[in-house]
């Protein structure tokens, strides 16, 4: 009996320290300052999740990068030449991959591909393909659900955007909900006008099945934003944007957003949506808890300066500074600058804490979303990471872990 005891435990022993040297050899460590804190720590992951934080006297890297949680961005049209929004076959897997692997080069590590206005056949197709490709271990979980930007906007120039006026239409439940089936119930929130016909309903319904609805591309009176609030409106879609040039100075959509302490706001950061003193007014009514900065990229970002076409064969400019226009309609096209700079400029313009700015582009459209497992640096949750330096125009990403995994390194 002492035998067999004995070769018990030293099975156990065995057994035991082969769990503990995987363990060890499962576990990752990554270093930086921390964004809240400005301290250097060690964050320790394993199996794609945070499993211990700690301060550390000094890091091993003499040049110390900040660590963050990755950005969240709630609005991409596209990007590096990657339509989610064009129609004729164009979008493919392998194109939703590739917009990933360079979002990630910039930070993002979860977004939610946006569909603009657009026949349904094509919101159909496409969303269908998103959805086919959402969970596809390739790319860690980066795509979070769809943000439909349209149909159902306004079709008034200027408030209307760059949207396409013949596929601009009145909210359709029955529609809707052909398009919420091809995503796989995977859209997470519309962008709606809310004084159209029947938009009250629409947004009831919506947010009875979790949707978060926001208001965007609109010219809505005070009374019908209070409304739609009401009946569950929760976020501003890129605030100041989706709005004719010429407005009344007292009666117009923007003051009634601005003063509704219930709606959050989201707005593009790049330097050409919102002038500067925009930027300031709008963060300092809202504050950093009810703000999100958003992109709104579309396929010509992260492409060369020049003359491209939309789907429309309308005319693009992108000029080398990076201003994204439609010139026949003298609007923007949405953007060409990544969330990266959003953040970077934010900082710049306001003054806010890094901590702040990191709140307003990963925090709270982690708990918009209900996105509860990323978001922030803590024990337990996605080890979504992103180490980087605080450039002139934009955060200089130097590492992205997605779920613990390194997904890109800059080049040294």
């Amino acid at each position: 009996m002492p035998a067999i005891a004995s070769r018990i435990l030293k099975l156990i022993t065995v057994i035991f320290l082969m769990t503990f040297a995987n363990t060890l050899i499962a576990r990752t460590k990554v270093e930086g300052l921390l964004y809240l804190t400005k301290k250097p720590v060690s964050v320790e992951i394993e199996d794609g999740m945070i499993v211990r934080i700690r301060e550390v006297k000094r890091l091993s890297d003499p040049h110390p990068v900040f660590i963050a949680p990755g950005l969240i961005d709630n609005q991409v049209n596209g990007f590096a030449g990657v339509s989610f929004c064009f129609a004729g076959g164009e979008l493919t897997r392998e194109g939703i991959f590739k917009a990933t692997q360079e979002l990630w080069k910039k930070g993002v590590t979860t977004y939610l591909p946006t569909l603009t206005t657009n026949t349904k056949e094509v919101l159909k197709h496409n969303l269908a393909l998103l959805s086919d490709s959402k969970n596809d271990s390739a790319l860690l979980g980066s795509i979070a659900g769809f943000h439909l930007e349209g149909p159902y906007i306004s079709p008034i120039d200027g408030y209307r955007g760059a949207h396409p006026l013949k596929y601009v239409r009145k909210p359709d439940w029955n529609e809707f909900m052909e398009l919420y089936e091809a995503s796989g119930k995977n859209i997470k929130t519309i962008t709606i006008a809310p004084e159209l016909d029947g938009a009250m309903e629409f947004i009831r319904k919506c947010t009875a099945m979790g949707i978060v609805v926001a208001i965007g591309h609109h010219n809505a009176t005070r009374e019908i934003i209070e409304e739609a609030v009401l009946n569950g409106a929760r976020i501003s879609t890129h605030l100041g944007n989706g709005c004719a040039n010429t407005i009344n100075r007292h009666v117009n959509p923007l003051w009634p957003q601005l003063a509704n302490d219930k709606l959050m706001a989201s707005i593009i950061c790049d330097g050409f949506h919102l002038r500067d003193e925009e930027i300031t007014v709008f963060y300092k009514i809202k504050g950093p808890d009810k703000t999100i900065i958003t992109s709104d990229v579309t396929s010509f970002a992260a492409l060369p300066p020049g003359e491209y076409k939309n789907e429309e064969g309308e005319t693009i400019i992108l000029t080398k500074e990076g201003m994204l226009r439609l010139p026949a309609q003298n609007v923007l096209y949405g953007s060409a600058s990544p969330i990266s700079r959003g953040v970077a400029r934010i900082l710049k313009i306001t003054g806010c804490s890094l901590g702040e700015a990191i709140r307003m582009s990963s925090t709270n459209p982690s708990k918009l979303y209900g996105l509860s497992d990323r978001g922030v640096i803590e024990t337990g949750k996605r080890a979504d990471l992103i180490l980087f330096e605080i450039g002139d125009s934009e955060l200089v990403i130097k590492k992205t872990y997605v779920k613990g995994k390194l997904v890109y390194e800059a080049q040294q």
